[in-house]
């Protein structure tokens, strides 16, 4: 125990693996202390549900066998404690900054004290297991199929096609071990009605959601965030990026309020009217993302993994086995060691691994973080899709804040079968949003009455916590709670967020391409 760590990682959230990408040293096997955990499975080879030009090569992974074989597991005490200069306590967002702090040269050191993968945000399997979590002692009923047909994700989220975290997993190249399905439709509610997302011209002219001279406007609005280029002032038609407010554009192609609402919302996914106020190019290059994001695969803009989000950081535990991280599950935390008011290392049974900078999501550290709210997350276990969506096996569907005499967004993210997640002929909902009252299960009916007619619901309430400090002197670096939101663009700027803090300059993507070795750690090309 007389090594130390660069980075010590808490947890195996996504915010995690990231930093242990890579490794300066040769590849080691992952370790693990005390009893070892059976080894992360997936259910045998399927037909791939994927068409051809759906999903580009490089965005394709087997839906097999683990290419790179079995990870090999280890439970012995003295084999757990090698040199790794970084320390990470936590999973599944802890994940990715794991392995972006490998790539720049940092050994890393990952705990967890939970026995599976993924935290506050794993996949639960089988069914009898989401029964027990939430104190349901009569178990499934047989109507619900086999048990181990389900992976139930306790924090759905889906990703944007051409967004941050599908860049991340490009270049981690974690895609080789994971297989993605288009999600089928994106909705908006308006008037108690669900309707699709136009975000092209095309769609804006055939959509019910406006009025005939609305839609011209409306039109005209996005042929302008299309041809918007930030580097060409000839685009802005009389707009400045960096002073013109959202409000301002929005009034200057006459918008009325139900199209704004759907256009910050559905489009540009904000989850309050804060940003009406705020310079407009973060609001236009968002409704650009939406729009790349959509003209990518074409039935939606976002994508989910076949069984579940769960796969992601075994995906990425799976990279670090090759690239030598040290990672350890089922490994409790008794202390976090401080001198000077700064981080030296992480007491575990008894013995010390020190380091330079930790890492860690707010469960660990609760005397370093404030409640920020409160979410809640209602799953449904369903037996037919959701009402107006044509039948879509996926989809998501935003509640803008005004149409319900809100202070924030309803959302509604909507999987199935399809996905491997759920038994023949079943769907999973689940309606989440931020509690801004004291009868949270009243504020989500709007959602409920869209999915009606429910055959199971688990409630979940769960507190928001933020930390109080950056972390530049603890250099101790906490993650967020995740937010209710059903997308993962939010998770990714508070992973961006810690980079930064941690590394003193801003993440780019540029500058972060991985040499040109192939996953086997061979010397460069």
């Amino acid at each position: 125990m007389d090594e130390e760590y660069d980075v010590i990682v808490l947890g195996t959230g996504l915010t995690a693996f990231w930093a242990r990408r890579r490794s300066p040293t040769r590849p080691e096997p992952l370790l693990h202390d005390s009893v070892p955990p059976t080894p992360p499975t997936r259910p045998p080879p399927i037909i791939r549900t994927l068409r051809p030009h759906s999903i580009p090569p490089t965005f394709c992974a087997h839906s097999g066998a683990d290419p790179v074989g079995p990870l090999p597991w280890r439970g012995s005490s003295s084999s757990v404690w090698v040199s790794e200069p970084a320390l990470w306590l936590g999973t599944h967002r802890e994940c990715i900054l794991s392995g972006i702090m490998s790539v720049n040269g940092k050994k890393v050191l990952h705990m967890d004290r939970n026995p599976y993968y993924g935290g506050e945000s794993s996949s639960i399997t089988p069914l009898e297991e989401l029964y027990k979590r939430f104190q349901l002692l009569e178990g499934p009923p047989e109507t619900m199929g086999r048990g181990r047909d389900w992976n139930v994700d306790l924090i759905p989220k889906f990703l944007m096609a051409n967004g941050q975290l599908v860049k991340m997993l490009l270049y981690t190249e974690v895609t080789r071990y994971l297989d993605f399905k288009v999600v089928e439709g994106s909705f908006v509610y308006k008037g108690g009605k669900i309707y699709k997302v136009p975000s092209t011209e095309t769609e804006a002219l055939a959509s019910n959601l406006m009025g005939m001279f609305e839609k011209r406007r409306f039109r005209k609005f996005l042929v302008f965030v299309a041809n918007f280029d930030e580097n060409d002032p000839k685009t802005f038609e009389g707009v400045d990026p960096q002073s013109t407010s959202m409000r301002d554009v929005y009034r200057k192609f006459d918008l009325g309020q139900d199209v704004i609402d759907f256009t910050g919302h559905a489009l540009a996914l904000y989850r309050t009217d804060d940003y009406l106020d705020q310079p407009c190019l973060e609001t236009i290059n968002r409704i650009k993302l939406y729009s790349e994001s959509l003209a990518r695969y074409g039935k939606s803009p976002y994508l989910y993994p076949l069984y579940g989000l769960g796969e992601l950081p075994q995906g990425f535990a799976r990279l670090s086995a090759i690239y030598g991280g040290t990672y350890m599950l089922n490994k409790p935390v008794d202390d976090i060691i401080m001198e000077n008011g700064k981080v030296v290392g992480v007491k575990s049974e008894g013995e010390v691994a020190r380091c330079k900078q930790l890492i860690c999501d707010p469960s660990y550290i609760p005397d370093r973080v404030r409640k920020a709210g409160q979410v809640i997350r209602i799953i449904c276990i369903l037996s037919h899709p959701i009402k107006n969506t044509n039948d879509a096996n996926s989809c998501q569907i935003i509640i803008p804040q005004n149409q319900v005499n809100r202070k924030s967004d309803i959302y509604v993210c909507m999987i199935s079968y399809a996905h491997n997640v759920a038994a023949q002929g079943k769907y999973i909902a689940i309606a989440s949003t931020t509690v801004e009252t004291a009868e949270p299960e009243k504020e989500v009916e709007p959602a409920l009455e869209l999915l009606e007619p429910i055959d199971q619901k688990f409630v979940a309430i769960s507190d928001l916590y933020e930390p109080i400090d950056d972390g530049s002197e603890s250099q101790v670096f906490c993650s967020c709670s995740y937010d209710a939101t059903t997308h993962f663009e939010t998770t990714c700027n508070d992973i961006k967020d810690i980079y930064k803090r941690m590394a003193g300059s801003a993440f780019d993507f540029e500058n972060m391409k991985r040499k040109q070795n192939d996953v086997f750690g061979e010397a460069d090309q």
